[in-house]
């Protein structure tokens, strides 16, 4: 089982964030994780950083510009940079020597970016992003040390298995799912280590006028707990 990297040894409990793309809606939540003492990690694409697009949900466009490189060391500082691969592939169709090249190297313009060692990544993309081929690969080949899926799981018990890591709730677009696992969790009183794992795409908190409010409701609930280690997700998991 997974020694847990908490600070204060006391704390059985753990909750860390994950977000991807490093776009700019990156700074509005950087600026409420600050204020609720919250830490996240941020899993940036480096072949697209200062790229400029839009998206269309539900009939509504919001923008998905990337942060531009000159700026990931200090947009990001003090929570952590990871890797998302270069240009957001999906890992399971490609061969060996590319999913090598497509994780190391964004590995190491991040690193180079950050000033500091990147060592974590969250497979990019959606339905079945990875599988035990592609985390063998990384594993061997890579200077990544755990890796993050986007399967959902309802147990907050440490995993086994760093390199297809699962998290527990999709944040603002499982609401009702955030709420109730984030009380479930407040109120645990756990024997052993607990982590609480939440992930998303800052850019999604656009799509409706009141997800930014309702996300800070959320961070209310779970900051500010005695008894919880809040951290990056290479502090709580290595």
């Amino acid at each position: 089982c997974i020694i847990l990297n908490f600070k204060d040894q006391d704390k059985r409990k753990a909750v860390t964030f994950s977000y991807d793309d490093g776009v700019t809606q990156d700074i509005r939540l950087i600026e409420l994780l600050n204020k609720y003492g919250l830490k996240c990690t941020f899993n940036i694409n480096s072949e697209l950083l200062g790229k400029k697009g839009t998206l269309t949900w539900d009939g509504q466009r919001i923008s998905h510009y990337k942060i531009h490189p000159d700026d990931v060391k200090y947009i990001y500082d003090g929570h952590e940079v990871a890797v998302h691969t270069l240009t957001h592939p999906k890992l399971t169709t490609l061969e060996e020597a590319e999913i090598i090249r497509q994780v190391e190297q964004d590995r190491l313009n991040l690193s180079n970016l950050a000033e500091y060692e990147v060592i974590g990544m969250a497979y990019p993309c959606g339905g079945v992003n990875n599988d035990d081929r592609v985390a063998d690969v990384i594993r061997k080949h890579t200077g990544v040390a755990y890796c993050r899926t986007i399967t959902n799981t309802d147990s907050f018990d440490p995993q086994e298995n760093l390199y297809r890591f699962n998290p527990n709730v999709y944040h603002i677009l499982q609401f009702d799912r955030l709420m109730e696992m984030g009380q479930r969790f407040v109120e645990l009183n756990p024997s052993t280590p607990q982590i609480f794992y939440i992930w998303g795409h800052a850019y999604e908190m656009d799509f409706k006028p009141d997800y930014w409010i309702k996300l800070e409701e959320f961070f209310k609930l779970i900051s500010n707990r005695s008894d919880i280690f809040y951290g990056t997700n290479k502090e709580v998991l290595l």
